[in-house]
């Protein structure tokens, strides 16, 4: 039963992302928003559900390393294998938005979570609910910035929302408000309730073959509540909307960081462990490392994606180990 339900978790996920890029991308059009707007905000948000309920669920009940793991662990799959695997169908463009603003506040938060982890005077690594306020009042800084760049752009320094020529602009124009909405509706719905079924029947097809749960905690949810942004944004990529594969990755990532563990931890206290720490290191460096071809090329090109995937198995055949 548990593998049925996994093919049913991916069926929702791939027409749920393929239904919420085409909504989203008719919702930004008609309002003159630019797509990359959308996929950094409404998009990031929709597909970072299965990290919140997860992260929030565990913080509730007290499970510490599912809370921070989730996190730390779903934007190095974000970063590294959402974005490889985007690269390699489609050079991803990054605008001088992303460049200058989006791309560094995230480094800047998973800094934050870093210096908030090792910054407590007492012997215990924890994470605070006066942490959790910081990353919450971040977290609304970024979307004020992001609503102000909305309302001041028409900039030149945004990605375009027009389509290319000899895309999909015929489509697009078919497309309604109110049907860009409902499919926004029924695609999100579709990869909450496949992302959560393919983590549940993951998980129990792992522990039915003895694999440590703590790996699985690392992996398997890490991966499953990520699988949402990887469906959506290589979805994007083939659709040609680069600008949502990209701003879906960041803002996704930014949402983890600021949101998700700023709220689960003002919820309740969060000890973190060593291995934690660690993991927000590698973070802050594979994400300085991704900052090589956004200042040289402006774009994430294929090699480059195919080097992100290679550093994932990487940090795989790491925590594999560090496990063992």
């Amino acid at each position: 039963m548990d593998y049925i339900l996994l093919l049913i978790g991916f069926v929702c996920l791939v027409k749920g992302a393929d239904f919420f890029v085409s909504g989203s991308s008719a919702i930004a059009r008609h309002f003159n928003i630019p797509a990359f707007i959308i996929g950094l905000t409404i998009v990031a948000f929709g597909t970072s559900m299965p990290e919140a309920a997860v992260s929030v669920t565990a913080a509730i009940k007290g499970a510490n390393g599912i809370a921070v793991g989730n996190v730390l662990g779903s934007n190095m799959f974000n970063l590294l294998v959402v974005l490889g695997a985007s690269a390699i169908i489609k050079a991803c463009p990054v605008s001088k938005s992303t460049l200058r603003f989006e791309f560094p506040l995230s480094i800047v938060a998973a800094a934050i979570v870093l210096l908030f982890c090792m910054g407590n005077s007492s012997n215990m690594l924890i994470l605070s609910r006066m942490d959790g306020v910081v990353l919450l009042c971040v977290f609304v800084f970024f979307i004020a910035m992001t609503l102000h760049t909305v309302l001041m752009s028409n900039d030149a320094n945004l990605p375009s929302q027009m389509p290319a020529p000899g895309s999909e602009e015929n489509a697009h124009k078919e497309i309604s408000l109110p049907k860009g909405v409902i499919l926004s509706i029924i695609g999100i719905a579709g990869i909450i309730i496949g992302g959560d079924v393919t983590v549940d029947s993951a998980t129990n097809i792992a522990l039915h073959f003895g694999i440590d749960e703590t790996l699985i905690g690392l992996t398997i949810v890490a991966m499953g509540t990520s699988l949402p942004e990887l469906v959506t944004s290589v979805v994007a990529a083939l659709k040609d909307e680069t600008d949502i594969a990209v701003g879906n990755v960041i803002g996704s990532n930014i949402f983890n960081l600021l949101f998700v563990l700023g709220l689960s931890v003002t919820i309740h206290p969060i000890s973190v462990t060593m291995f934690s720490v660690y993991d927000a290191i590698i973070l802050i460096a594979v994400s300085l490392i991704a900052m090589i071809p956004m200042i040289r090329n402006r774009a994430f090109t294929r090699m480059w994606g195919i080097f992100f995937l290679i550093m994932y198995a990487a940090y795989l055949v790491y925590i594999i180990m560090r496990t063992m």
